[in-house]
């Protein structure tokens, strides 16, 4: 009997992994695919999966089909080849050139952890070791391959899939999985991250031109629940955005803003400079502070016509954000180390969006303790993040083994999520012309599961579960 069993993103919102096996046994005569391969972020718990083996060993897992190149997908694939994996990874072109950045940079960021925690003895493991290396993680490049949206590919004889779109980040889309079956087949569809409604006012900066592909049949459902239990704000946050820099530049202070440094960081940066532009903001130095900043944006021009009007508009009007003047891309640690010695507002843009690691923190020790600086945050925070502790309006933040006060303004604007909240998502579930047989929820914390079930069986009288951690559920 085949099955699918959820060995991330099932009670968390990190770490997705859905194994489809062929097999029910635990033998090696069936077929196995990862849909998804990302690493655990937050709480220490969810981090320390991150060093378990998956149930079936890497060597016996056959194919990873990849929905988008964020870490929290995307991140544990390096890991998975370190342990002997060595079949395909199918991912849509942009989503393969955003992982040549994100992944080797995952793995320096994992290697720069471990020397701090060796340099410092604040690890029970001697010696520490990174999950693994940037050379690792460059390595496991090879095996990715092209598969265009809409393009079907037969994976082997029981199993055939197809991306479509999921208006989630530049690359992203569902996978549509066909399954052979003794007495026939049944289509599965995984959501990935489902993005928000094309509306530009309530989303701004939306990339993707179309999305999420409506009209889907599908007999079981895995979809995302991240924002199951709350609404985005419908209100347009540009002004409310020049209005917190307007005042954090007036009392002399620096603007810190924990982003994604792929794609977030390129539209906040559009979104700056237009505000500049057009005067609702002062020109001030804006720092890009991240090593992936000059090849992401030359990855998210590349792909321009996958854009929104708006975006693109944005694009044809201002051209490469690599030459605008006052605008830095700080790509060398001696360049980063050198915005803590700037002594007048300035705009700091840098990763990771959720405070978890990298020069982030650096300039977060810096300017936390000083009221005069904004910490603003443009995306969702998992619990038990740095970012989360300090979006929650806690007085103090754990960094580099020390205490830092939290002193700075914090404000948080939700508009800016890639995610669709609960409206959304059934505005588009309704596009479905019939029911699945069931629908499980992951992606999400539980409260926010539980509510979008709920939400989802009232709304739609669907057959709805919240997929735990490591079940496994049979594809009859």
């Amino acid at each position: 009997m085949s099955y699918i069993q959820f060995l991330g993103a099932a009670g968390v919102v990190t770490g997705s992994k859905h194994l489809i096996s062929t097999s029910s046994n635990g033998g090696n005569d069936g077929f196995r695919v990862l849909v998804d391969c990302g690493l655990f972020q937050g709480q220490k718990e969810w981090r320390e999966r991150n060093w378990k083996d998956t149930p079936v060993p890497a060597r016996q897992i056959n194919a990873v089909i990849l929905t988008h190149a964020h870490l929290d997908h995307s991140g544990w694939i390096p890991r998975l080849v370190k342990e002997g994996f060595r079949g395909a990874i199918y991912a849509t072109p942009p989503t393969i050139d955003l992982c040549r950045i994100l992944l080797p940079d995952s793995g320096h960021l994992q290697e720069e952890d471990a020397e701090f925690h060796n340099q410092h003895k604040t690890s029970k493991h001697a010696p520490a070791l990174p999950l693994y290396t940037a050379e690792e993680a460059q390595n496991c490049l090879q095996y990715f391959q092209p598969v265009q949206d809409g393009n079907t590919v037969q994976v082997c004889p029981e199993l055939s899939f197809r991306f479509v779109r999921s208006a989630h980040i530049l690359g992203a889309a569902m996978a549509e999985v066909v399954l052979k079956l003794n007495e026939g087949s049944r289509r599965l569809l995984f959501t990935g991250d489902i993005g928000r409604v094309r509306d530009q006012n309530i989303a701004p900066g939306k990339v993707v031109h179309s999305g999420p592909a409506e009209g889907e049949v599908a007999d079981v459902v895995v979809m995302e629940s991240t924002y199951g239990n709350r609404s985005h704000p419908d209100a347009d946050p540009r002004p409310q955005l020049a209005e917190l820099i307007r005042q954090t530049v007036q009392r002399g202070g620096s603007v810190v803003v924990p982003a994604f440094a792929v794609e977030r960081t390129q539209k906040f940066l559009f979104m700056l400079k237009e505000l500049m532009e057009s005067g609702q903001i002062p020109h001030v130095p804006v720092h890009a502070d991240s090593p992936m900043a000059i090849n992401a944006v030359e990855v998210f021009l590349k792909y321009k016509d996958e854009y929104s009007e708006e975006a693109k508009r944005l694009i044809g009007q201002y051209g490469s954000p690599l030459q605008w003047p006052d605008f830095y891309f700080d790509s060398t640690s001696e360049q980063s180390k050198k915005i803590n010695q700037l002594r007048f507002p300035a705009i700091i843009v840098s990763s990771s969006g959720m405070a978890t690691g990298g020069r982030i923190l650096h300039h977060l020790a810096q300017r936390l303790p000083d009221p005069r600086n904004l910490i603003l945050f443009i995306g969702f925070q998992a619990p038990g993040t740095r970012g989360a502790t300090i979006k929650s309006g806690a007085k103090e933040v754990k960094m580099f083994g020390q205490v830092v006060s939290i002193r700075a303004q914090v404000a948080a604007l939700e508009q800016f999520s890639d995610h669709a909240d609960t409206p959304e998502l059934l505005q588009w579930l309704r596009t479905f012309p019939q029911k699945p047989e069931v629908t499980y929820l992951v992606h999400g914390e539980p409260a926010a599961a539980t509510a979008l079930r709920q939400a989802m069986t009232q709304a739609l009288g669907w057959d709805v579960e919240v997929a735990q951690w490591m079940e496994k559920v049979p594809i009859k």
